[in-house]
């Protein structure tokens, strides 16, 4: 089956129409970069002469910087940071990507979710990333900050036209503010759509999820290699969630949309060449995914328009974003669907 390829450039066209809330795991990435100058004299390491820090959207953040690239800012987070002077760095790229960051929750008692890479490079060699250092709080969001949180999920959803629930499993996404996002999205006829690694059960209620296929292996416990195989699989996540469709994204195999009616569609990789980093292209997968059933689009055409989204980020270093006339040129002359 061919894809419609009029259908799906009208539906590109008017992915800047829909307004989406993002609530989860809100991350920065602080890139640190140095020339290598020598080995320490105190111990077996490197000294690098620092030149440059960079802060990238990360986590549940890159999620909403792709939805805002696309949309022009359409876009509000939600999510909790620490007392911290990550937070602060946190905010200022929230503002510099046009993101409306007005409803965080600040909590003392946890860190603001960074991810520090410090990377180092010599006049004859690619810059090489040296060590990672981790700053979270892993433990669940105490009972006052989930309260602060359902209280602005509840104000913010009649507003927005799709909710994105993004969780790295950082502590954000607790079953009480899981329910309350999908049951005041149901109240106010407004789409979730979950972007998780594990316990998609968790979820009960929502639109569709995105899983990747390692994840969704794992959570109904066998290997999808055939078509019968993905159908079983999807089913018993529609059964178990109530979702209307899953996505389930394969890497360099492409992507399978299960939907609720026992509906199979294989959607093969657009561009195979220049793979140079695949860092974050989920969450434009997520991003792109939801605009596009936000405005009307049908499932296979909102992951097309993702898998299209995800050739273009994954072209570029880190956590990239895109947009629609990237979108709109990156089409391929013919897109061949497997049902």
């Amino acid at each position: 089956m061919k894809a419609d390829l009029n259908k799906l450039k009208d539906l590109i066209k008017k992915l800047n129409n829909a307004k989406i809330l993002v609530v989860g795991d809100l991350a920065l990435d602080e890139m640190v970069y140095g020339d290598t100058e020598r080995i320490s004299r105190e111990a077996p390491v490197l000294i690098l002469q620092h030149t440059h820090t960079k802060h990238i959207l990360g986590g549940a953040s890159n999620a909403a910087h792709n939805v805002s690239t696309i949309n022009n800012g359409k876009v509000s987070v939600v999510g909790v940071i620490g007392n911290d002077y990550q937070a602060d760095d946190l905010k200022k790229a929230f503002e510099e990507a046009n993101i409306d960051c007005s409803s965080l929750i600040k909590d003392n008692e946890r860190k603001t979710i960074t991810k520090t890479r410090i990377s180092g490079s010599c006049s004859h060699s690619i810059t090489q990333q040296i060590v990672r250092i981790d700053r979270q709080t892993n433990a669940p969001i105490p009972k006052e900050t989930e309260d602060k949180l359902i209280k602005e999920v509840e104000r913010l959803i009649p507003n927005y036209d799709a909710i994105i629930l993004s969780d790295y499993h950082i502590g954000t996404l607790s079953d009480n503010v899981i329910k309350t996002v999908i049951n005041t999205a149901k109240k106010y006829s407004k789409k979730v759509i979950v972007d998780a690694q594990k316990d998609l059960n968790r979820y009960n209620g929502t639109y569709s999820m995105t899983p990747n296929l390692p994840d969704t292996q794992k959570h109904v416990g066998f290997y999808l290699k055939t078509k019968e195989d993905f159908l079983k699989a999807g089913n018993r996540i529609i059964e178990e969630t109530n979702a209307n469709s899953i996505l389930i994204t394969c890497g360099s195999e492409g992507m399978v949309v299960i939907e609720k009616n026992n509906k199979y569609t294989h959607i093969p990789v657009f561009n195979k060449s220049k793979v140079f980093d695949v860092t974050g292209a989920g969450d434009t997968v997520t991003a792109t995914y939801t605009l596009a059933l936000a405005i009307g689009a049908e499932p296979v055409y909102a992951a097309i328009i993702g898998n299209i989204a995800a050739g273009i980020v994954i072209k570029q270093f880190g956590c990239a974003t895109t947009n629609i006339e990237e979108i709109l040129s990156a089409i391929p002359n013919e897109i061949n669907l497997e049902v």
